[in-house]
């Protein structure tokens, strides 16, 4: 990519089957017994070049069964017969999968060897962290660190580390990105070594999007070539849950922790076990005014209720074929949303229209259409053409303009409903997803003023004089990042505006950040041409936005902006204070940057439940910002039309969103745009020579900022002192041979008189484990930062530190939002929010409430190991190996719930924490837990996959009671990463075997 050892993605794509890892088909075919090979065959493309594959429609003639599997299945099936080795893969592999049948109980593992791997930069950094550790650990074994090195081509983009700390001014890109490079500089340095240092690693450089638009548009290639010319179809995984954003044309791939994602990307299989696949029928059109976030709003809603988590969902029917690629791109991109491994649509002649649109090449595009047609893969099924586990449907036309939230995605609301679904939700328990507040206060207003002692003395029932912002857009000032503002502003040479005098009054349901932001939405040229459109007929109307929300646009690729200029619509976003804040994952992941102080003072000491709007895929609690508890999910044009609003206390559909110029009310209808508007104009956003001119600058022109950053150099890492990037320890006793405890079969008690650390209630997310956001100063990482001479204003966030295990375990359970149940209810029913937890060991600290940090490096120390109880969907949410790598490093050895997310729950097998999952109605609040109790926990002594484990629970007063539970660790492979002490070094023992 960036650098000169890495190939163009194409010929990488094609050539590292064969040169880079250790498949070879073509040498372990000449052994393997007569049925792979006997299904290799030839195909023809349009321009006359042939090549060769594997045939499924040959295998079918020995397993009929195939004609009827979901295309998702035969796409895994053909990598299977592909690989076939007789030992890795063998024919028990392909007929198991051959003979799929859709409501067979699922035991049996497949191994899937995949294409390539694709990282964003919160993951990979760690993910090359943990590389570079393994070369260190090679090193100090005597062995050659060169023998560490991905086996399939690895493509990291730089996407989440951008932060919205300008806003509203044309320079916001600018200066946000000097922000950028100067916080995440030893980022970046580190990043270049291992450009350097690895063959198959390459970098696209902040600025160009976010990992799944340029997976979209540049990295995914449809079909790769061997060395020896066998075709066979693009196939990854990504350390972003969102990497099924792939899936809307055509490819299997899903998220994966980074922990999972390494071991890929070394050489290992994919384990995972035969799944169902659940059959998404579409049928009808969208109505006229709904939009593709609308259709994924419900289509996320419906699978919710369907709970298809761990399984595939398989788009079909004549719906399915009326929408188009990136439609299909948004719906796939939610999966993780709705719990699905995949949301899959397989290839038809749009997804041919969006290759050629992109700019792929005539050949590439040929060889893709003519082996996807000789595997008989081509086209959306018609209904019944094929077997699936359950079939869901939805007419089209059913669909209408809806948001989501405002703590979860799949709470779909219609846009009618908002305003008294928040009124509902404003004084209902938080156990009912309300906000627990006094309904009287709903209509209170709360003074926030620059300077002045603010009483926050509530106005409740009056008219406020308009809101006016104390401080210019052009100076849209973090208080939180001042002093690097004030340094960027210098190098900007932007003026700084005088402050002008005015108040700003706060109120329940005030909208404070509307983003047009996030994977889902900023790349789908029918919704941003639709938010353009709406500003467009907004700005001629008069209307406008009051200027202390702050309003972003940070699209997910560079061709966004070439379309929004080339239609004329970038300047009335900006004009709505929609300027361009940067390329990259912004406000869906917590990066909008921080309030004004005097917000975030009034917003905690009167409790006022404010909101944000934005066009992102993730809305829980805190993720966004720690004070903004209220976030809607919306398309980018309902963004737009929330921001001049200001509220969500106005129902959109019946009362004006504001005023014109001559003081009439502007109704949502009267600006909002036509669909035949939006596609006269959609011809703008596929132009091929625009696509290759601007990925072609990721090696010619990656941008001076990136040029100017230097890597160290060599095979090894010298670990420099750094606050960002530390040697992990997780190869600190590493031998090559795993100790007899852990090899042995007889197991016994692997958890003896285990303290409880946390009981948590339900929907305990990734973020509430790991945030990614901002770090709090009193909590034990801004200790260890300021201990380390790390200013408050250069904190940056959690995830651009996750180089860093000092400030990850640190880290870990520090969400502001989470909820330790072990803490007694105030007397009015709340709960303490924080990563606090009640310290269960000796000495003068039994009782005592301690941060969960403290409190396991006690137990540590007292050699005593720690458990921890929760409810369902535990580790839903973001693929962030942090939130396992930090568990084990706080040592804790198990966690039981009532069940686990998919990725998180593999992520904690992966690094030797035990998932144990309640069985039938059984949870921690059955067994009547308050957290003073000891835990033994006895599994089967070979650990046989999903077998029983007891858990014997021995309470304050003496009292003991056993539970019986499933021990979640599903597969044999499994079994062998959790012997081995963890995946990381199961697999470098291999490597250097």
């Amino acid at each position: 990519m960036t650098t000169s050892t890495r190939q163009s993605p194409r010929k990488s794509a094609l050539a590292s089957a064969a040169t880079k890892t250790p498949r070879k088909a073509a040498k372990t075919i000449k052994s393997a017994p007569a049925l792979p090979a006997s299904t290799k065959k030839r195909f023809r493309t349009a321009s006359g070049v042939s090549g060769t594959y594997y045939s499924l429609p040959e295998l079918a003639k020995t397993y009929p069964n195939i004609e009827r599997l979901p295309v998702s299945i035969r796409i895994v099936l053909e990598s299977v017969l592909r690989n076939y080795d007789g030992r890795r893969i063998t024919d028990a592999h392909i007929k198991q999968l051959a003979n799929w049948k859709p409501k067979a109980k699922r035991t049996e593992e497949i191994p899937f060897v995949l294409a390539r791997v694709v990282l964003q930069d919160f993951t990979g950094v760690p993910l090359l962290a943990d590389l570079a550790a393994m070369r260190t650990a090679a090193a100090k074994l005597g062995k050659s660190p060169e023998k560490i090195e991905p086996l399939v081509p690895v493509d990291l983009v730089v996407d989440h580390s951008i932060m919205v700390d300008y806003y509203g001014t044309e320079k916001a890109l600018d200066l946000n990105m000097k922000l950028e490079f100067q916080r995440n500089q030893e980022r970046y340095a580190f990043m270049k070594w291992g450009m350097q240092a690895f063959n198959t690693f390459g970098v696209v450089p902040p600025g160009f999007g976010i990992v799944h638009q340029v997976n979209l548009e540049y990295f995914a290639r449809g079909v790769h070539q061997t060395k020896d010319g066998v075709y066979y179809p693009d196939t990854l995984v990504g350390t972003d849950s969102h990497t099924t954003m792939i899936n809307g044309i055509g490819v299997v791939g899903w998220g994966v922790g980074g922990i999972e994602a390494e071991a890929a990307m070394l050489g290992q299989p994919l384990y995972f076990l035969t799944p169902d696949v659940v059959g998404f029928e579409l049928t009808g059109r969208l109505r006229e005014g709904v939009t593709a976030t609308d259709l994924v709003l419900t289509v996320t809603e419906i699978l919710r209720q369907h709970k298809v988590v761990g399984k595939f969902v398989e788009f079909f029917g004549e719906g399915t074929e009326s929408l188009a690629v990136p439609d299909r791109a948004t719906i796939g991109n939610m999966a993780p949303e709705y719990g699905a491994t995949m949301g899959f649509f397989p290839v038809d002649d749009k997804t041919l229209e969006y290759f050629e649109g992109t700019g792929r090449s005539q050949e590439e595009i040929d060889a893709f259409a003519a082996y996807f047609k000789a595997q008989k893969l081509f086209g959306i099924p018609k209904s019944g053409a094929i077997d699936y586990s359950q079939v869901v449907s939805l007419d089209l036309g059913r669909v209408t303009p809806s948001l989501a939230g405002p703590k979860r995605p799949q709470d779909r609301i219609e846009l009618g409903n908002v305003k008294s679904t928040f009124i509902d939700l404003f004084s209902k328990p938080v156990a009912e997803n309300g906000f627990n507040q006094d309904a009287q206060m709903l209509r209170a207003r709360y003074y926030s003023s620059d300077g002045v002692d603010v009483q926050g003395k509530p106005s409740i029932g009056t008219q406020e004089k308009p809101a006016t912002l104390g401080a210019s857009r052009e100076k849209a000032e973090m208080v939180a990042n001042k002093p690097a503002f004030e340094m960027a502003a210098q190098q900007s040479s932007l003026p700084s505006q005088p402050a002008r005098e005015g108040d700003v009054t706060l109120g329940n349901g005030d909208v404070l950040i509307a983003a047009i932001t996030s994977c889902t939405n900023t790349s789908n040229p029918s919704v941003l041409l639709a938010a353009g459109l709406l500003a467009k007929k907004a700005v001629k109307k008069g209307l406008t936005v009051q200027p202390h929300i702050k309003t972003s646009l940070a699209p997910g690729s560079r061709i966004v902006t070439e379309y929004l200029e080339k239609t004329g619509l970038l300047p009335y976003l900006a004009k709505l204070g929609f300027n361009l804040a940067g390329y990259g994952c912004t406000t869906c992941i917590g990066n909008a940057g921080d309030l004004r102080q005097e917000f975030n003072d009034t917003i905690v000491k009167d409790n006022l439940v404010c909101a944000a709007v934005l066009s992102g895929n993730r809305n829980f609690e805190a993720r966004i910002h720690p004070n903004i508890k209220a976030n809607f999910l919306a398309s980018p044009p309902l963004v737009v039309a929330y921001a001049i609003a200001g509220t969500v206390l106005k129902d959109l559909m019946t009362e004006p969103v504001g005023t014109d110029k001559k003081g009439r009310p502007v109704y949502l209808g009267d600006i909002w745009p036509s669909s035949e508007e939006v596609y006269q104009l959609l011809k703008y956003a596929m132009n091929a020579k625009v696509f290759r001119a601007n990925y072609s600058k990721i090696r010619k022109d990656p941008g001076k900022l990136w040029e100017k950053i230097k890597g160290s150099k060599g095979e090894t890492y010298s670990w420099p002192e750094s606050t960002y990037i530390a040697e992990p320890p997780f190869f600190e006793q590493f031998t090559l041979e795993p100790e007899a405890s852990s090899a042995t079969s007889e197991l016994g008690p692997v958890v003896q008189k285990a303290h409880i650390m946390a009981l948590f209630g339900d929907s305990i997310t990734t973020d509430h484990i790991s945030p990614a956001g901002s770090i709090k100063e009193s909590s034990p990482a801004g200790i260890w930062l300021k201990a380390h001479g790390v200013m408050k204003q250069d904190f940056n966030s959690y995830g651009s530190r996750r180089g860093n295990h000092e400030v990850m375990m640190r880290g870990t359970f520090a969400n502001v939002r989470i909820k330790n149940l072990m803490i007694p209810a105030a007397a009015d029913g709340s709960r303490e929010e924080g990563g606090v937890t009640l310290y269960q060991g000796e000495g003068a600290q039994q009782g005592a409430k301690l941060p969960i940090y403290d409190a396991a490096m006690q137990y540590i120390a007292a050699g005593k190991s720690t458990v921890i109880f929760a409810g369902e969907e535990y580790g839903t949410g973001s693929s962030r190996d942090w939130a396992a790598k930090g568990t084990q490093l706080l040592g804790i050895k198990a966690v039981v719930a009532r069940s686990f997310e998919r990725i998180h729950r593999s992520n904690l097998v992966g690094m030797g924490v035990l998932p144990l999952q309640f069985k039938g109605d059984e949870s921690w609040q059955t067994l009547l837990l308050d957290g003073s109790e000891q835990v033994d926990i006895v599994v089967h002594p070979e650990l046989k996959p999903q077998s029983d484990a007891v858990l014997t629970i021995t309470r304050k007063n003496g009292q003991t009671l056993q539970c019986t539970v499933t021990l979640r660790i599903d597969t044999p492979i499994e079994v062998d990463y959790y012997r081995a002490g963890g995946i990381l070094p199961y697999v470098l023992r291999q490597l250097l075997a």
